[in-house]
Order: structure tokens, then sequence, then C-alpha cells
């Protein structure tokens, strides 16, 4: 059963008076996800330690595979096509690659609201509000995690992915996040089955018809993180 939670406040998530702005960081380059994973990590233990902000990093990794917690070796279909990387976040296998806006999401539960399901719900609401700027409808399901959209051209009952979430906390601080298909690859999602569902496939705007560029996305996504997570400041 989904629920359309584009107007729904109780997914704000606004800091407490007196909380700085959250950075706000674009990487142009590929990132290697072992160097990402480093400095998440270190911006993690800052925002622990009250020495750093909370922090959004936006970038595009080189095409891998990652395996959260929960992952099924047997959904890992073509194990040697592109490195696979272990990892402590939930959730399953998904693939990273470029023209795929990835979005770490370093934010200190403690200064907003110190609720894990409402903290991915939020994100959903972030993401489905980007969708509904290009007029798409980006829904959530109760079984599946992530952002999903309706494909009757395809068929009845036919909906893809458009954006996976996976996240986890170290002392309410969050990091990993959101990965949002703009133009990727999308024939190298086969070499898995993302995220444990196999009778739904993936998409991206520009397969949905909406030729937009990364950074003009960039642009949505921030505009549409501010209304629920509060100010951002360029890092």
């Amino acid at each position: 059963m989904s629920r359309d939670v584009r107007n729904d406040l109780s997914f704000s998530f606004l800091p407490k008076n007196g909380s700085n702005p959250v950075d706000w960081k674009i990487s142009d380059e590929l990132v290697d996800y072992e160097t990402a994973l480093a400095e998440m990590d270190a911006r993690v233990e800052g925002i622990i330690s009250g020495e750093a902000n909370e922090m959004v990093w936006l970038l595009e990794h080189p095409p891998l595979y990652t395996a959260g917690k929960r992952a099924d070796d047997s959904d890992l279909v073509a194990p040697d096509r592109f490195p696979v990387y272990r990892t402590g976040r939930g959730g399953q296998h998904t693939y990273h690659g470029p023209g795929q806006r990835v979005a770490y999401v370093m934010l200190d539960l403690k200064r907003r609201h110190q609720d894990v399901r409402a903290f991915v719900a939020a994100l959903e609401a972030w993401l489905i509000n980007t969708l509904w700027h290009y007029h798409i409808r980006g829904e959530r399901r109760e079984d599946r995690v992530g952002v999903w959209v309706q494909r009757p051209e395809r068929g009845k009952d036919i909906e893809d992915k458009v954006a996976a979430i996976g996240i986890r906390l170290r002392r309410w601080v969050t990091f990993h996040g959101i990965s949002f298909n703009v133009e990727p690859d999308l024939e190298h999602f086969s070499g898995i089955v993302p995220c444990g569902v196999q009778d739904h496939g993936v998409t991206s705007l520009v397969d949905l018809g909406i030729p937009v560029t990364m950074a003009e996305n960039d642009s949505v996504l921030r505009a549409e993180f501010e209304k629920i997570f509060g100010q951002t400041s360029a890092a």
C-alpha cells in the first residue's frame, strides 16, 4: 500500500535552534568508494565530537556493487563484473556508477529527531518531492525501502525503482544515504538483484523522459532537502 508523503509535515527534520547550516559538498570527479568511506567516517567522528558540521556529500562513483548487512550472496549475479564492497549500511545489494547521484547524508539526529524509521521516511519524502518537481509521481512502499515509479505503459502493476536508500547510524549520527538515478547505464544493474527485489526493475530520470543534467538535478535536490532538513551552506 503506497502513501503519498509529499505534503506530510510530520517528515520535517529541521534542526533545533542554534544549529549550524548543513555543509553541502559536491564532488565533480568520480570518487573511489574506499576513499569516500574513509572521508565519511572521519566526518561522522567530527560531528559526534562537535568539531564538524553536519554534511551532505554529493558524488558519483566508478561502476561498483555494494552489499549491505542483509545482502544475500545469491543476489550477486555477476560477481566478477565490477568491484564488490561489503559495507555496514542497511539493505542488500545495490549498484553505483557514473550518471547516478549518490548523496551521503551525515546528520546528527540528537539535534533533530531520534527516530530512525521517521528519518528514512524523511529521506523518501525528499526524493519524492524532487521527482514531483518534474511532475513524476514517486511512491514509497511499506514492504520495500526506496522510491518507486509506476510504469503503466509497460503493463499492469509494473513499477521501477528510481532511488535507493541505505543508512547506518553511529551514536545517532547518520551516514551512507541515498542513490538517485539521473542517467546511469541501467544495464549495469543486471549484475545484481537490486535490493533483493526480483519482481520489479530500475529506471532513471532520463529513462522516464526527463533530459536533466546532474547539475540541474543537484539544484532541485538541494532546494527540496532544505524544506525538510533545514538550511545548507556550500562546503
